[in-house]
């Protein structure tokens, strides 16, 4: 294996009074974006029906993406990012009334940059099933009400044949290269087994070849917390006033995945025992810095994320298992022709090393490096979004081969 190191500063342990500010207001019943909200960035495309693994047939589902750089006239250049659980299309570009937060990968996608939209037709969809654009439990069904907790169970599988039909319907017939980490990172690997000749190059970051009972357990409880939140409803809460929806369920959910983003290392080094303020926590009333940081980013979540659709995308991530209906892991990753990238984090605790390397040890097509890449870092699985020093370089690498 590799080993790279960082040698980025941690940031503060404070919530600041400016952040606080961010969150002035009763968080509304669904963070989701909804028909008649200002598109901003995004572009929509319409599918045809898609009949899904559990039989069920979702008619003509839509796809919310946003494009940078041009398709040049071989359509040879075009490069798909599939973003991770709770991230959308907005990879490039500011925060702003139509787009909730910053580009989540700034640092990697630009002008010059790794992705470089200079040379590449950069392509990023949201997903299918989540709330940012594309067909969810958001969405409104054909009798003009929103899905609910009757949108159907997705799978990985489910979510790639979105977007290999999406491809098409933009276009594209084989992509330059397929890029993903984390749950984006499922579907990448789903690509390139399911879809070998339309791809060249994949990249999978930080995701395993199936999620594992511990992670399965991982993604229960934070359903579970969504869920046992009265304001939920049973999923129908999308009428309920501001204040009144499923947000203390879905922000808890939010913070118990935070705890598995990062490293027990980072959080220890970042926060130690520091106070928010100078009130003793210690019977005091006061809060230590890291629960404020947990209560400000839960809080801050619910007003961009859709607690049904968490729900789906988590259950999503509970049926991958490349191996399913293809005689195992082994004989699904030998189906892979790309050439491939594959990366993990050295503090990686929810989808650790060892997940990135059963899928090295099983490629046998061309492996970027001849191995996998392990990148040294203290901030754990965030790490492929935050270290762009060192994921950028290998993903040149790869586009370059």
């Amino acid at each position: 294996m590799e080993f790279q190191t960082s040698e980025d500063t941690v940031p503060s342990a404070f919530i600041t009074e400016e952040q606080t500010r961010q969150l002035v207001g009763r968080p509304p019943a669904s963070g989701a974006w909804r028909d008649g909200d200002p598109a901003g960035d995004r572009q929509f495309a319409t599918l045809p029906d898609l009949r899904l693994e559990s039989g069920r047939v979702l008619e003509s589902p839509r796809i919310a993406f946003e494009t940078w750089g041009e398709l040049n006239n071989e359509h040879t250049n075009a490069v798909l990012i599939l973003h991770a659980l709770t991230g959308d299309s907005h990879v490039l570009g500011s925060a702003s009334k139509d787009h909730p937060t910053e580009g989540w990968w700034q640092g990697i996608v630009g002008p010059g940059l790794a992705i470089d939209t200079d040379r590449y037709f950069v392509v990023a969809p949201n997903m299918l099933g989540s709330c940012q654009g594309s067909t969810g439990p958001s969405s409104l069904d054909k009798f003009g009400r929103e899905y609910a907790a009757l949108f159907p169970f997705l799978t990985i599988r489910d979510q790639v044949l979105a977007q290999h039909e999406f491809a098409h319907v933009i276009g594209i017939k084989k992509w330059h290269s397929v890029i993903g980490g984390s749950m984006g990172g499922m579907h990448a690997l789903e690509w390139a087994i399911t879809y070998p000749d339309e791809l060249k190059r994949v990249a999978v970051l930080a995701a395993p070849a199936i999620s594992s009972a511990d992670q399965i357990a991982l993604n229960s409880v934070q359903v579970e917390a969504i869920m046992t939140d009265p304001a939920f409803n049973d999923g129908f809460y999308y009428d309920a006033k501001p204040g009144f929806g499923p947000h203390r369920g879905l922000a808890l959910a939010r913070r118990m995945a935070l705890l598995n983003y990062r490293s027990p290392g980072e959080l220890n080094d970042r926060f130690e025992r520091s106070w928010q303020s100078e009130v003793n926590p210690l019977g005091g009333g006061g809060r230590f810095a890291v629960e404020s940081y947990l209560d400000f980013h839960g809080n801050k979540f619910t007003r961009r994320f859709d607690a049904n659709s968490y729900i789906t995308l988590v259950q999503a991530m509970n049926s991958h298992d490349v191996g399913r209906g293809r005689g195992g892991v082994s004989k699904a990753l030998a189906q892979i022709t790309a050439k491939t990238l594959v990366v993990g984090i050295s503090t990686d605790r929810l989808f650790p090393v060892h997940d990135q390397q059963l899928i090295a040890d099983g490629i046998t097509s061309e492996l970027v490096g001849g191995e996998l890449r392990v990148i040294e870092s203290a901030y754990g699985h965030d790490g492929f979004l935050i270290e762009n020093n060192l994921v950028g370089p290998l993903i040149s690498e790869l586009l370059e081969s």
